[in-house]
């Protein structure tokens, strides 16, 4: 028995060992081949330019300045003795003695190690006109290393900053999305840079050469090419989006000049700020002005800004009121300054009221009181429900990163966020744009273009991705019914910059007629002991209301979309229709009305 054992302990010793060696032997065979073709087998990238931005016309918007890049072999270390890589900074700092030694001594020691045999980058960018007539005397040196390294530049500096966006250095999350940024280095991180970086940054080139052990190239096995200067046209048009720039001046705001359909000419958000700045990294004081500044100018207010849209939702309200089957537009309500509902007194802005009151009056002249009465008889289901289905409370689908969505207020909404009912009151407060009724410019600005062509269309800023155009798209959301009756919004709007009582009668000087409508969105409530309302100017800024102004034109032929937005601006027409009518008279001039 014992026999037996032993011979059955040394058969599975001996079955165990011939499993080993077959395992080293044979198995293991593949893993090591590709240890070994690692040691022998190198792969290099070379890293693609960039591609630039351009305006409408072909002109630069964001292109890549000429440079160069500077690297030191490895190993000039050896423990604490750092005399080599001492003494070949002490000769880069006798060729350019604006470099900065100690950066360059801690950007090497940080990269530095026994297992690195590549070349150390300690010197990002150096000017193409510095580095060129020390090139060949620099490049005599085996531990220095010089390759071409474009910055990117902004020929504009802040204009069109929050469209345009920039390219800053790629952080540790970002190259572990994208390991091609180990190698390139930056990064969009705002704006159209990063809603197309990955076309715009290309593709990196590979080169595989055969290298002996001591890490010395044998011979070339393979390269395939980098794709790169892929080129992006945009809708925009640097000189109207200056001009732009130029009539907002110092207000804090946002203005969007957009066509039918859709395709952005100029934005802005107000105040802008310099992109350059931001290239090789903006200084700890400068960033904490910025992110400090009570004008949030890091804010892009076009898509990330939210404010009541006050009576410029009136467009889309009448229309829904004169579709409900409860009114039409013949209904009329007798407008005497004020509504009672329970203890509360909801105000028109016109404290002796306009009087006997059908749709079309109250868009030309902005009556709140139709808006409260016919607003009951609706319904806040019917209004937030054919709101959003007019674009408001979600995302316009413009080409830019981190577009917000706002809010339309409802029943089922208010449950939940707040776990609390809703109340009449608010449904006043939604029918004129206020309460927690909150838009974005751009949705502004494609809600305009619906009551002015019966489409939604899509906002984008890329007219032509490399050799592809940008194919335009609107959708059409409007029922048959709201078809046929589009054309008293219309009208109305039409009266709004027009007719004698229209709200932006007297601050409108365009040469052809243009429709739209004007809001005054308040920001503070008015106490309902408060008889006579103070005057918007006497107010302390941060009182008075947003003022608002949305408008398209010409009225009678739509082709563009203009909306201003003013922070803290006041009355709506006052402050924004001599801005509204210089860009329509600028967008005559550029050629871009056809009459």
């Amino acid at each position: 028995m014992k026999t037996k054992i032993l011979l059955t302990l040394f058969i599975i010793v001996w079955i165990g060992l011939l499993v080993r060696v077959f395992n080293l032997a044979v198995q293991s065979n593949e893993y090591y081949e590709g240890l070994s073709e690692n040691n022998s087998i190198k792969t290099e990238f070379s890293a693609p330019v960039r591609g630039e931005i351009l305006d409408r016309t072909n002109e630069p918007i964001a292109i890549n300045e000429l440079g160069f890049k500077i690297a030191l072999a490895p190993h000039l270390t050896k423990g604490k003795d750092t005399s080599l890589l001492d003494k070949e900074i002490a000769y880069l700092l006798s060729m350019i003695p604006t470099l900065d030694s100690k950066k360059i001594k801690k950007i090497y020691k940080q990269s530095d190690s026994y297992y690195n045999h590549n070349y150390i980058d300690v010197v990002d960018f150096i000017p193409h006109e510095t580095i060129i007539p020390l090139y060949s005397l620099m490049n005599l040196r085996d531990t220095i290393k010089i390759s071409p390294s474009p910055k990117r530049l902004y020929p504009y500096g802040a204009i069109a900053s929050h469209l345009i966006g920039y390219v800053a250095k790629a952080n540790q999350k970002e190259i572990d999305k994208d390991p091609a940024l180990q190698l390139l280095g930056h990064v969009g991180k705002n704006g159209i840079e990063k809603y197309y970086n990955n076309y715009l940054q290309g593709v990196a080139g590979e080169r595989r050469i055969k290298v002996n052990a001591h890490n010395v190239e044998i011979e070339e096995i393979g390269r395939t090419t980098t794709k790169e200067n892929r080129n992006l046209v945009l809708n925009i048009d640097m000189q109207l989006q200056n001009f732009i720039t130029q009539s907002f001046q110092k207000r804090v705001g946002s203005i969007i000049v957009m066509d039918i359909h859709g395709a952005i000419y100029a934005a802005g958000s107000y105040p802008e700020y310099d992109l350059n700045s931001f290239v090789s990294g903006i200084s700890s004081k400068d960033w904490n002005t910025l992110m400090s500044s009570v004008d949030a100018p890091f804010t892009n207010k076009m898509i990330n800004g939210l404010y009541p849209p006050g009576s410029t939702i009136k467009t889309g309200m009448g229309l829904i009121y004169v579709t409900s089957g409860m009114l039409n537009e013949n209904s009329t309500v007798q407008c005497s300054g004020s509504m009672k509902l329970g203890n509360r007194a909801f105000r028109c802005w016109k404290g002796r009221g306009h009087g006997q009151t059908e749709i079309s009056k109250a868009i030309t002249q902005s009556c709140d009181d139709y808006f409260y009465k016919g607003s009951l008889e609706v319904g806040i289901e019917r209004m937030s429900t054919n709101l959003m289905r007019m674009g408001l409370g979600k995302k316009t689908g413009i080409d830019l990163p981190n577009e917000f969505i706002g809010t339309v207020p409802s029943r089922a909404w208010k449950r939940e966020k707040f776990n609390k009912p809703w109340y009449q009151g608010e449904t006043l407060n939604t029918s004129i744009g206020q309460g927690d009724f909150l838009v974005t410019p751009m949705q502004m600005a494609q809600f305009t273009a619906l009551m002015a062509t019966g489409k939604l269309p899509i906002p984008h800023v890329a007219k032509k991705i490399g050799d592809t155009p940008y194919t335009p798209n609107s959708i059409d959301i409007l029922t048959q019914t709201e078809k046929e009756k589009l054309p008293i919004i219309q009208k109305a709007m039409r009266g709004v910059c027009n007719d004698p009582g229209g709200t932006a009668k007297g601050f409108v000087s365009t040469r052809f007629p243009i429709a739209g409508k004007t809001g005054t969105a308040q920001t503070t409530g008015i106490a309902q002991n408060v008889k006579q309302r103070q005057s918007e100017h006497s107010m302390d800024y941060f009182s008075r209301s947003h003022a608002w102004f949305t408008t398209y034109g010409p009225a009678d032929n739509p082709q563009f979309i203009v909306t201003v937005l003013v922070e803290h601006g006041g009355h709506g027409g006052e402050a924004t229709g001599g801005i509204i009518s210089s860009i329509y008279n600028k967008l005559d001039d550029l050629g871009y009305i056809k009459k």
